[in-house]
């Protein structure tokens, strides 16, 4: 049982640079006893269940990488199966960039952030847009956000390829609004 993200991410080039740097042999003990990581469980569905954002790279026909911030209300990423995600995408800017991009690659890396506790999944996957109007209605009803009136203009699949849970340090904490409230009004129960 190979670790997958391992398996994608490093090449030879990157193997090499490990070597260089003298952490290749650790990370190839690491690899070899962790699981495949190409499935999400039940940890990954919940953790993604609770964010309300999350970064996306995407690669140009040139070789540029873009990255770009997608935000939502939280869950708006849904698990619809341990090997696929999907979101609602609205009307924005209006680039495309990243939808342009899919194209000639539609490899996608994802990097989702929990800041207040110091976690971050890093996913791997295939990505691919459809107009709202030609995905199925189950599929509408799945990525729907209750409540949210935005038109649903495409709705966005991911595939999953591998996906890597991120060692804590060097995150640092940070707080959203209502999360920052929460904590206020639990620290003001306790005072009186």
């Amino acid at each position: 049982m190979s670790h997958q993200f391992a398996e994608i991410m490093f090449t030879e080039d990157v193997k090499s640079a490990q070597e260089e740097y003298g952490s290749r042999e650790r990370l190839e003990r690491f690899t070899s006893m962790a699981g495949p990581n190409d499935a999400l469980g039940e940890r990954e569905a919940a953790f993604i269940a609770q964010r309300d954002s999350f970064y996306l790279a995407t690669v140009n026909k040139d070789g540029w990488p873009y990255v770009q911030h997608r935000g939502g209300p939280p869950g708006f990423l849904r698990v619809l199966g341990s090997q696929r995600m999907a979101y609602p995408d609205f009307r924005g800017n209006t680039q495309l960039v990243s939808v342009g991009n899919l194209s000639s690659n539609d490899r996608v890396s994802l990097i989702l952030m929990d800041y207040p506790n110091r976690r971050r999944l890093k996913v791997l996957g295939h990505m691919r847009v459809e107009n709202a109007y030609a995905v199925p209605e189950e599929d509408l009803t799945a990525v729907a956000l209750p409540g949210y009136t935005a038109q649903v203009e495409r709705v966005v699949y991911i595939d999953v390829a591998a996906f890597d849970w991120n060692c804590p340090q060097y995150i640092t904490q940070r707080y959203t609004e209502s999360e920052w409230a929460e904590i206020e009004a639990s620290s003001h129960g306790e005072q009186s």
